[in-house]
């Protein structure tokens, strides 16, 4: 069964827009699992212009079902998770003054750097995930770096998905049978919605999780939480 992780970010992007605590992270983080999600994903930059580092040790000990913390491992943000020890940690590369994650690691050319910094998640005793491109050297690079699963970048797959949704699919199946070879797990994430997720589930059936914030807390200001995540959901059946 594919996993729903559910990236609360969008939500404290509009409680911090107003200061104060509406809406109520940590009330949303549970409502969502109440509502079926199988996991938990925040993303804290340096900046807390959405998700705070307080919301990250607030949220941890509430949580029944997977807590995932994904961001580039400044000092910064390995020392956060190595003190709030959530099940996975997702590194990504991203620039601090980035609006969202737009790219895969280069795991080729960062071999040592990932390695020393897996190893150290490893060593507490956190999954590790890579975010990479759909490219099967990238795949097999986060192998040698000791990663546990990597996380497919699916924003080009979302772009190509309406005007060509075999050929949007083809370098994520290969990227995808890589990491089954190599026992590695497997995620996916960014841009999935409700019009592309069935698609790819079908073509990649041993996808571990999805994680999904912007489209599915969108869908939400319409049909309301329960029934996106049930949704959602239903895309991955």
């Amino acid at each position: 069964m594919t996993k729903l992780s559910v990236n609360i970010n969008k939500v404290a992007t509009l409680r911090n827009a107003r200061g104060g605590n509406t809406p109520n992270v940590t009330k949303v983080a549970l409502d969502c699992e109440m509502f079926g999600a199988e996991g938990i994903t925040v993303h804290p930059r340096p900046d807390e212009r959405h998700i705070r580092r307080s919301d990250v040790y607030e949220i941890r000990p509430l949580l029944k079902t997977e807590f995932n913390i994904e961001g580039y491992p400044s000092p910064e943000f390995i020392e956060l998770v190595l003190q709030v020890k959530p099940n996975q940690v997702t590194l990504v590369p991203d620039d601090p003054s980035q609006i969202t994650s737009n790219s895969g690691w280069d795991t080729k050319n960062n071999l040592a750097f990932l390695t020393e910094v897996l190893d150290r998640f490893t060593r507490a005793g956190i999954r590790t995930s890579v975010f990479v491109a759909a490219d099967v050297e990238m795949v097999e690079y986060a192998a040698k770096a000791g990663a546990d699963r990597v996380e497919l970048y699916t924003e080009p797959y979302a772009t190509l998905y309406p005007k060509d949704p075999e050929a949007a699919i083809a370098p994520f199946v290969e990227a995808a049978k890589t990491a089954r070879r190599l026992g590695l797990g497997l995620n996916a994430g960014h841009d999935l919605s409700l019009v592309n997720l069935n698609y790819l589930y079908k073509n990649i059936p041993w996808i571990d999780e999805v994680s999904i914030g912007h489209a599915l807390i969108s869908d939400a200001l319409y049909m309301g939480l329960e029934k996106a995540i049930h949704e959602y959901k239903n895309c991955l059946r």
